[in-house]
């Protein structure tokens, strides 16, 4: 029997894993010792010993006499199914217990509960924990809209990806889009840079519409007020507005500029076709964040380049393309199809 997949099976059980494998064992050799389990299963006579007796315990398993004490397992539908129907009782008193503490949690002062649909946060710190909370909790996937104004004083709803990428756990996908309208100094682009994990993806759009995290696609949270994101958060977990902001948040992914986590100048010893290759790569990402609005200053940070590198791209794109302004070559440069695709 395989190993993995019977742990997996026998998890809502409340048996430990070396439990679970002298029963399996017993199964299949009845009468065996505890010398005999414990070499069935790979490890000692006392370890076996202890297994065999929670097995006794839960009354799985049974004794029966000799020299040494020999064991037997229960029938396993219906001895199982003894302990399994116990499970389910005890699962129901936990599921009546936790209806009546979320009654004692509605009720608490301060908190404020419209129903199983929303929640409102206001404080400070509750806001920090909540979505502290239900980023931790994120099993595959983090969606996330950061617009200004910003708050740094505290953990905060689409503030800082410092907290998302610190937090999210490994193996969960975290998307971020930055309103490149408000990512032109220093402290917000390194702030972006700097807290998206190497496996998250970064893209930068103008005119983001709102502050958002969704978690998983069965919670959200935002700020009760676009202006201001120190007046609390409204927490979603209805499945009909997560559907919407969820579309929402995938049809701006697809307008917004990729903004590549590793982007370095070409390397003087690479041959003269690489270094091609990444002088055409640098200068679509100096066209894309061109379009997006994007300073030289915010390029040249976002890139890793000097400013007098991306200005050179700058000008040297302008006569290739006949272009005098800035706007003239990145519109020139969309209708030549210049820009490329942006990667999903």
């Amino acid at each position: 029997m395989d190993v993995s997949s019977s742990d997996a099976l026998w998890a809502g059980t409340g048996l430990g894993s070396l439990a679970r494998q002298a029963l399996e064992y017993l199964v299949s050799h009845p009468g065996a010792d505890e010398d005999a389990v414990a070499a069935g299963t790979g490890v000692s006579a006392a370890a076996a010993g202890t297994a065999l007796r929670s097995l006794e315990a839960e009354l799985l398993a049974v004794r029966i006499g000799g020299q040494p004490t020999r064991w037997s397992a229960g029938p396993p539908r219906s001895s199982l199914g003894a302990l399994l129907a116990r499970k389910r009782q005890e699962l129901a008193r936990a599921e009546l217990y936790a209806e009546q503490l979320d009654e004692v949690y509605r009720m608490a002062p301060g908190r404020q509960i419209a129903s199983d649909l929303f929640e409102v946060v206001e404080s400070d710190e509750q806001v920090g924990a909540r979505y502290a909370h239900l980023l931790r909790s994120s099993r595959q996937e983090v969606l996330h809209f950061a617009r200004p104004p910003y708050v740094t004083r505290r953990i905060t709803p689409a503030d800082t990806s410092t907290a998302a990428g610190g937090m999210v756990r490994p193996g969960v996908r975290l998307r971020s889009v930055y309103d490149s309208d408000g990512i032109a100094d220093d402290g917000c682009l390194q702030t972006a840079l700097g807290g998206t994990p190497a496996e998250g993806e970064l893209r930068l759009l103008p005119g983001i519409p709102m502050k958002l995290v969704i978690f998983d696609r069965v919670a959200a949270i935002m700020p009760l007020r676009k202006d201001d994101p120190a007046a609390g958060s409204l927490v979603v977990h209805s499945s009909t507005l997560l559907e919407v902001l969820t579309a929402l948040f995938e049809s701006v992914w697809e307008r917004a500029v990729p903004l590549s986590l590793e982007s370095s100048p070409a390397s003087h010893t690479a041959s003269p076709e690489r270094q091609e290759g990444a002088l055409h790569s640098r200068t679509r990402d100096i066209l894309r964040l061109m379009a997006v609005g994007m300073k030289d200053d915010a390029i040249a940070r976002a890139l890793r380049l000097s400013r007098r590198t991306v200005q050179t791209h700058i000008s040297d794109l302008g006569r290739q393309l006949g272009a005098r302004t800035r706007f003239q070559i990145a519109l020139l440069a969309q209708e030549r199809g210049l820009l490329g695709d942006a990667e999903g």
